[in-house]
């Protein structure tokens, strides 16, 4: 007796858990988003770079630290046959732009290199609102300067940036955590802390005691917040050439009318960061969904007003010593910062209105009648294409009325309509959307016409 194969059905594939498609309205946000944070960083003096989506793992291991949240817990590392070097993908961008600057010589260019970079990073995390697994980061990189103007630079960029991009509500919190000539001062002064505090830390915070103190201060644990509110500050360790520093950047910020909040326990989460490191907040009402039993118990309580969180939409600092770990021969200044793009976009603020170059307002919408007139469609919207002039059509549509009905749709001023006759004649008929006036206009003055319509 034959028994029957049972019929197993699988559900269709799905992005994964963090990472997700990008499409129609918001691809050409990201793309807006991209062009203006461009404009500004040349504008600036930056300069293109792109750099391998994989690294060695050792760039990452050795650059921003083995006992670093991104290195233990959120890097994705590849699999690669047997005897290969291990490879990871990338977490950010500094790491990867540091080891070009070395690989391709660029010490023997004018210093600083200034430099900015745009793309995708993984970090395989809790995904979180404009904060997923697969992130888009615009990065900034000032290499070869220690010079305090190089931080105010990436600062005011990064602001500018986001300020354009309709951010007007932001916060900028930083920080000083010294160099290796004061910072050890400091680390056994918030290791000695924390061991009075031990049995109340979270168990990370435990392990970090031992390895990597300064990553103490970058917990967001609740249970540990009391504790780190109460420890002691990197601002108060500091040696004079980092408190110069610190006062000279300050100043600058002051010179260009950037307000700014001095956080103590600002330390930012990766090992290579010295001296400056900075965060840029956007100030944005919870929009969380509530569970029905949070709903309830609300329900029960008197109504409270609920209050701003801060988003982080940018955050970077000074990796003097970065370099020098990726085997380097000497020491090499730089400063830098990341903006998270997906969190820019997503957090209330942001101007859709930032509409990419290519996506130009159509004041022209092509309608083609008969197959003779399909034929020479392609030709008369590559004409007006080589003429720099926005067109729409939808040339899989036949009838007229279809082809009105779109344009009326999406709300373009102009048609312009190619029938039987018109090919034979070698013309189009220029309508008027508003008016319903139309012109027969040769085609080979078409662009001429076209550019002078209001």
């Amino acid at each position: 007796m034959s028994q029957k194969k049972e019929n197993i059905k699988l559900d269709p594939p799905r992005a994964p858990k963090g990472m997700r498609d990008i499409v129609a309205k918001e691809y050409y946000y990201y793309q807006g988003f991209f062009e203006k944070a461009a404009e500004v960083a040349t504008y600036y003096g930056f300069k293109p770079i792109e750099t391998p989506l994989m690294e060695e793992t050792r760039l990452y291991t050795s650059g921003i630290g083995t006992d670093t949240d991104i290195v233990q817990k959120e890097m994705y590392e590849i699999k690669t046959g047997s005897g290969s070097i291990p490879l990871a993908l990338r977490p950010e961008f500094t790491a990867g732009i540091v080891r070009a600057y070395i690989e391709n010589g660029m010490q023997t260019m004018p210093q600083p290199v200034m430099l900015y970079s745009y793309g995708q990073c993984y970090r395989h995390e809790k995904p979180q609102k404009g904060r997923l697994r697969e992130l888009r980061q615009f990065d900034l990189e000032i290499l070869g300067s220690e010079k305090s103007i190089a931080d105010a630079t990436v600062i005011k960029v990064a602001m500018t940036t986001l300020e354009e991009a309709g951010h007007n509500n932001l916060q900028l919190s930083i920080n000083s955590i010294g160099d290796k000539a004061c910072r050890n001062g400091y680390r056994k002064e918030l290791t000695n802390y924390y061991k009075k505090h031990l049995a109340a830390v979270c168990k990370d915070c435990k392990i970090r005691v031992k390895n990597n103190p300064l990553r103490l201060l970058d917990c967001k644990d609740e249970k540990c917040k009391p504790i780190k509110e109460g420890a002691p500050q990197s601002v108060g360790f500091l040696c004079d050439p980092c408190k110069q520093h610190f006062k000279e950047v300050l100043e600058y910020l002051e010179a260009l009318k950037i307000e700014y909040t001095i956080d103590g326990n600002l330390v930012r989460g990766l090992d290579y960061y010295t001296r400056t490191v900075f965060e840029i907040n956007a100030k944005a009402m919870p929009t969380e969904k509530k569970t029905d039993t949070e709903t309830e118990k609300n329900n029960e309580e008197s109504p409270k007003t609920e209050e701003p969180i801060l988003l982080a939409l940018a955050g970077g600092g000074r990796y003097d010593y970065l370099a020098k770990t990726l085997g380097f021969k000497k020491d090499l200044p730089g400063i830098g910062v990341g903006i998270g793009v997906d969190r820019v976009i997503s957090t209330e603020g942001f101007n859709q209105e930032l509409a990419p170059r290519i996506l130009k307002k159509p004041k022209i919408f092509f309608i083609q009648l008969g197959f003779s007139a399909k034929l020479q469609s392609l030709a008369i919207i590559e004409i007006l294409r080589k003429a720099r002039i926005p067109v729409m059509q939808s040339l899989s549509k036949d009838s007229l009325s279809s082809q009105l009905g779109t344009a009326e749709k999406m709300k373009i001023p102009f048609t312009i309509i190619m029938g039987q006759k018109e090919v034979i004649d070698g013309t189009v008929i220029v309508r008027n959307m508003d008016t319903r006036s139309q012109e027969e206009i040769k085609v080979e003055k078409l662009t001429e016409y076209v550019k002078k319509i209001k």
